[in-house]
């Protein structure tokens, strides 16, 4: 077996369809398109979610709500939370960039500590957003809270 003599499997390679080359091709005339209608004309392309002419489900569902574009979502923070995060790490101070660090929120997330479960230690926090029940129980055991 040579360079000159290599050739590709016998079925392989299959020739392009070449479409509105002549009638002598197969493939004139209407060129593969039918005969007339919209789908036939240059150009055509349908509505993404063009259904032939029926109102589209879009339009037949009903609408529902509202979402303000001035709402700030937080990511939700228990005590109990925060007295695992101590465990854990041993952390003193809580701050939005450790919380980051240890991938607990993401880049662009503001956080607000809540009131449910117990702390037991004294920990500083720096964050967007607190709750009233949640900042007495933290300055309750001597810790400190900072918002953003």
């Amino acid at each position: 077996m040579e360079l000159h003599n290599l050739k590709p499997a016998k079925g392989s390679v299959k020739r392009k369809k070449r479409i509105a080359r002549g009638q002598g091709s197969g493939h004139g005339g209407t060129s593969t398109r039918g005969h007339k209608g919209q789908k036939s004309r240059s150009g055509y392309s349908r509505k993404r979610n063009f259904e032939g002419g029926q109102m589209p489900l879009q339009m037949r569902l009903p609408k529902r709500g509202f979402n303000s574009p001035n709402r700030t979502v937080y990511v939700a923070l228990n005590l109990s939370r925060l007295q695992e995060l101590h465990d854990k790490y041993g952390l003193k101070d809580v701050t939005v960039d450790i919380l980051k660090e240890h991938r607990i929120i993401k880049k662009n997330d503001l956080v607000k500590v809540l009131g449910n479960g117990e702390i037991t230690t004294a920990i500083n926090v720096t964050v967007n957003a607190i709750s009233e029940t949640a900042k007495s129980h933290i300055e309750s055991k001597g810790g400190t809270v900072t918002i953003l």
